[in-house]
């Protein structure tokens, strides 16, 4: 099939996965980007069934791929997720449409993946939620820091004209509270302190908040690690890195709290990959790396997941909401991301850092 050069030629050079399948569905013609797109080899995909390619498929679009070769109809499925034979997820646009070929009654499927625009779509909306949150946090630091300052230097006056001894008590709370509202908004503001580069294994600022998880659980929460031993150095701030990395270990550990009071079992998983020419934002990196940390707590509420980087967000009633918007901003200064994705018994947050970073 496809004997004359120039469909096979054009064929070849699309960006969408194209698979050609005969009447039991076997495939007799695939392109490059549908190697790309299940992640196998050639000779993996040759003489194999359309339906064997994965590890699950949409019911429905396997019942409409027999209805289609005996009516001709073209049929689309949005957004459709496939699982492939290696346990990874895809998101597709799937189009599949029929046509004689040879003589022969064919199954055309494109398949256009969805997954990397979703995601990206999703990052340019949470960097600008971020920069307006920024610049709203700046202008109410302002508005908040120059009457504070007003309030505490009069109640310091007042305390030196104050003759009895008890009444001291008072304007030292009003002092201690305008220190402490100023403390708040400077930690909202987060650090203005320039990076300080040097080269870093990722591998050694996880096993530093392995071990700081254990201290504060009294190892009553497994550890997993499952770490890429290829993933080379890079630089970044260290002492930031781990703050950011211990805060939101710190959050799972919050998530595990009552199941390690009821005795259930309760895990954090780390885990560590390397991806190749893979987008942050706007930038395509040649190199870059992927870090999970998993628990197996109760899940975040889905009304909250979508905020839960915005400062003075919590889940938590003693929560100040400014951990997990400190850790957002220390990724963003490494020209990486941190993403969550959460399901009851399941939540997962992502880093995606760089493994070349501009200076």
């Amino acid at each position: 099939m496809l004997q004359d050069p120039a469909h096979k030629y054009v064929l070849e050079n699309l960006s969408s996965a194209i698979f050609i399948l005969d009447a039991q569905l076997n495939l007799v013609y695939f392109n490059p980007a549908a190697e790309m797109l299940l992640k196998v080899s050639h000779r993996r995909l040759e003489s194999s069934r359309f339906d064997q390619l994965f590890g699950r498929m949409d019911p429905t679009l396997l019942k409409e791929l027999g209805a289609i070769m005996e009516t001709g109809h073209t049929y689309t499925q949005r957004e459709s997720e496939f699982i492939l034979v290696n346990a990874s997820t895809i998101l597709v646009d799937c189009t599949v449409s029929s046509a004689s070929l040879d003589g022969k009654q064919v199954l055309i499927v494109e398949m256009q993946q969805k997954d990397r625009l979703v995601r990206i779509s999703r990052e340019e909306q949470l960097h600008e939620n971020q920069e307006t949150a920024k610049t709203l946090i700046r202008g109410l630091a302002h508005e908040i820091k120059n009457p504070l300052g007003g309030i505490r230097g009069a109640a310091q006056l007042l305390d030196a004209e104050l003759n009895e001894e008890s009444l001291h008590e008072y304007t030292n709370v009003i002092i201690a509270e305008a220190d402490r509202l100023r403390s708040l908004v400077d930690r909202m503001l987060g650090t203005n302190r320039a990076l300080s580069l040097c080269a870093i294994n990722i591998h050694e600022i996880l096993e530093r908040i392995c071990s700081l998880v254990n201290a504060e659980s009294g190892k009553k929460v497994r550890i997993i690690k499952d770490y890429d031993p290829s993933i080379p150095e890079f630089k970044g701030d260290k002492s930031q890195l781990i703050q950011g990395f211990l805060n939101i270990a710190k959050n799972a550990l919050q998530a595990l709290d009552k199941q390690v009071a009821a005795g259930e079992p309760a895990s954090i998983t780390f885990k560590t990959r390397i991806l190749r020419q893979f987008t942050i934002g706007h930038t395509r990196h040649p190199l870059a790396m992927r870090i999970d940390i998993l628990d197996n707590g109760p899940g975040i509420p889905k009304d909250l997941l979508q905020s839960i980087f915005y400062p003075m967000i919590s889940g938590r009633a003693e929560g100040t909401g400014l951990g997990l918007s400190i850790t957002q901003s220390i990724f963003t200064r490494h020209n990486g991301l941190v993403e969550c994705e959460s399901l009851p018994g399941s939540t997962n947050f992502i880093v995606y850092l760089p493994l070349e970073l501009s200076s």
